[in-house]
């Protein structure tokens, strides 16, 4: 049930997006998908998932979050103090609009590698580089 949303060649191309994306940025950018729709705001939904995923435990606070719900079909970016504190609303319009472009042809994953390209580019301008042994947290996508 989990990964009726995506085939498996699609979560390898978004986790390689990732593994990309991060190659230029010192961000770190996860995918959450959740097949739960017992919560009534999908951003606090995303909070929730992103403290539980430790994602607010990085050395810069610079960690990005996308969780989807496709059985709702919503989705929430989100972002740790550490971004939240450099950008404006249109840092994270920009990664949302990305995603919503492919979302609406229904390419789900075209979607959200575009996203991830977004939130990678957009995280270069206030955390360049990246020390290749500097990974904080997985790229893999996490369920539930």
């Amino acid at each position: 049930m989990e990964r009726e949303f995506l085939t498996e060649q699609e979560v390898q191309r978004i986790e390689q997006a990732i593994v990309e994306a991060e190659k230029v940025c010192r961000g770190e950018i996860r995918i959450h998908i959740t097949h739960k729709s017992d919560y009534d705001d999908v951003l606090m939904a995303a909070v929730d998932k992103f403290a539980e995923l430790g994602m607010d435990n990085t050395e810069e606070r610079n960690g990005v979050l996308i969780y989807i719900c496709p059985v709702k079909k919503e989705f929430a970016i989100i972002g740790d103090e550490g971004i939240n504190k450099l950008v404006g609303q249109d840092f994270w319009d920009a990664t949302r609009d990305a995603m919503v472009q492919e979302f609406k042809k229904g390419r789900f994953a075209d979607g959200l590698i575009a996203g991830i390209k977004q939130a990678g580019e957009s995280l270069a301008m206030f955390f360049p580089g990246r020390p290749a042994s500097k990974n904080q947290l997985p790229n893999h996508i996490s369920y539930d």
